[in-house]
């Protein structure tokens, strides 16, 4: 067992080195499971098998040991030499491969539990959130907020709040399910959105909009336009880049693509039922809903709402619009 639980630990080294390096995408979920499988396949020989082997081994050894005792006293020898509570203490000791799997499983267990059904913490990996998110900031996503999801697979199997617009939301990214995406929902099923020289409108009427003047971004270490939108019964800021082009370039081919007209002005979609249409609030500066398609119910992790930490910066730390 210690060599195949040495075999085990290699595997899960390769498979996290090779995430690492970037050799290939890694599947958290999917290595949690596992990995709470496997713990509690050791956890439950450990209570049902190796433990109680061990308890009778360590029994024997006393029983053998009193038995000696008796044998030595009828003797007339009332010293016996040897202690056997080391050697019952080393009987009882649980092995090295039991404690790195039997040992972890209630902590991997509670972790998969937590992650899959409440709360998954993510880490911003690019610009196209600012100035709401910034690169570095790590963040605590409600995975029942949109309805319970069996982990892995993610099917709904508890209906619970739809997403509304303006929410930020995590997603699987609809052209490849492995990675995870982070954007604000700007329409829901049924919704005509269009984004026309820089200017967000909803079912035709044009989002609310303040200037805030410039803003600058310390990562890419430019300024842009900044300005306030308030849709969805919230507020919240975007920023705009006034020397980029206003038409979507390099759109793909998506489901429902039927749905969008682009022009030189820029786009115009009408959201189909069971999708939702997504935009970073780093509009010049975010691969969304208007390069690759909608956003299907089924690919939904859930709300972000929190910011846990930043490293480079701690007041950071809160909750975000």
């Amino acid at each position: 067992m210690g060599l195949l639980t040495a075999a085990l630990y290699a595997c899960l080294i390769v498979y996290l080195g090779g995430w690492y390096l970037g050799e290939w995408h890694g599947n958290f979920s999917l290595l949690l499971f596992v990995l709470t499988l496997v713990t509690l396949v050791y956890w439950l020989a450990e209570r049902l098998h190796f433990r109680p082997a061990r308890e009778r081994a360590a029994a024997s050894v006393e029983t053998h040991h009193a038995v000696r005792r008796n044998d030595l006293a009828r003797q007339g020898i009332a010293e016996v030499d040897g202690n056997i509570d080391e050697a019952k203490q080393r009987l009882l000791m649980q092995p090295w491969w039991l404690d790195w799997t039997a040992g972890l499983f209630p902590v991997i267990c509670i972790v998969f539990l937590l992650r899959s059904f409440l709360f998954e913490p993510f880490k911003i990996p690019s610009g196209s959130m600012v100035p709401t998110l910034l690169v570095g900031d790590l963040i605590l996503v409600n995975k029942y907020h949109y309805g319970v999801r069996l982990p892995v697979i993610n099917k709904k199997i508890v209906a619970n709040e739809d997403p509304k617009r303006g929410d930020v939301m995590v997603f699987r990214y609809p052209k490849d399910t492995r990675i995870d995406y982070i954007k604000r929902v700007v329409g829901v099923p049924g919704d005509q959105v269009a984004y026309l020289n820089k200017r967000l409108f909803i079912n035709g009427q044009p989002v609310p909009t303040e200037s805030l003047g410039e803003y600058y971004d310390e990562d890419s270490r430019r300024y842009s336009q900044h300005f306030s939108e308030t849709f969805g019964g919230n507020e919240h800021r975007v920023l705009t880049n006034k020397d980029a082009a206003p038409f979507i370039v390099g759109a793909d081919d998506f489901p429902y693509r039927d749905q969008c007209s682009y022009t030189a002005e820029g786009v115009t979609c009408k959201v189909p039922a069971g999708h939702y249409f997504v935009m970073g609030d780093n509009r010049d500066n975010s691969q969304d809903s208007r390069y690759w398609g909608f956003v299907p119910d089924e690919n939904i992790v859930g709300k972000a709402f929190w910011i846990w930490m930043n490293l480079g910066n701690l007041g950071r730390i809160g909750g975000f619009k």
